[in-house]
């Protein structure tokens, strides 16, 4: 792929990580656990889940933000580096969306060829965060399938540096 493209590809990415950070700052700095209304202990427990998940993800999206602004402003453009970079939000932001290594809720794959929002929560969330979560799955979608590419194409150039 080419210098321009890439460097394209890493603004966008760069924009959407932004966008996304303000997003989930604001809910996490405006909503507590105890507004989430949890109805027992099971509950109070999952909030936290989901409310740590979140956190999680803002920190990678925000290392990732940083990642890419380092690198959009070097000169020469580093095209290898911003390439690895793309591979490690798709990775890290991206996945951590989709798929939380703390299983606070999971994709239902299906739901993406039905038009239908495709995160699904294990038990019974508060509208608000149901809201924020619809609020961010289109761009996170949209991004990964750009992204997709580069999970293939790093990891080809990998296996064949080897």
């Amino acid at each position: 792929m080419g210098n321009s493209l890439v460097k394209s590809q890493l603004n966008d990415v760069k924009e959407f990580l932004s966008k996304s950070i303000v997003t989930l700052e604001n809910f996490l700095n405006e909503t507590t656990l105890s507004q989430m209304n949890g109805e027992n202990e099971e509950d109070r427990q999952y909030n936290k889940l989901i409310f740590s998940s979140l956190r999680k993800l803002i920190v990678y999206s925000e290392e990732s933000l940083e990642a890419c602004s380092i690198i959009l402003q070097s000169e020469p453009f580093q095209k290898a580096a911003a390439e690895k970079t793309l591979y490690k939000i798709y990775h890290q932001c991206i996945e951590e969306f989709f798929s939380p290594k703390n299983d606070a809720w999971y994709e239902d794959s299906r739901s993406a060829y039905t038009g239908r929002n495709s995160i699904k929560f294990y038990r019974s969330v508060s509208e608000s965060i149901v809201q924020l979560v619809k609020s961010l799955e289109g761009d996170f979608q949209r991004v990964r399938e750009e992204l997709e590419y580069y999970e293939t194409d790093y990891r080809t150039k990998m296996i064949q540096s080897k």
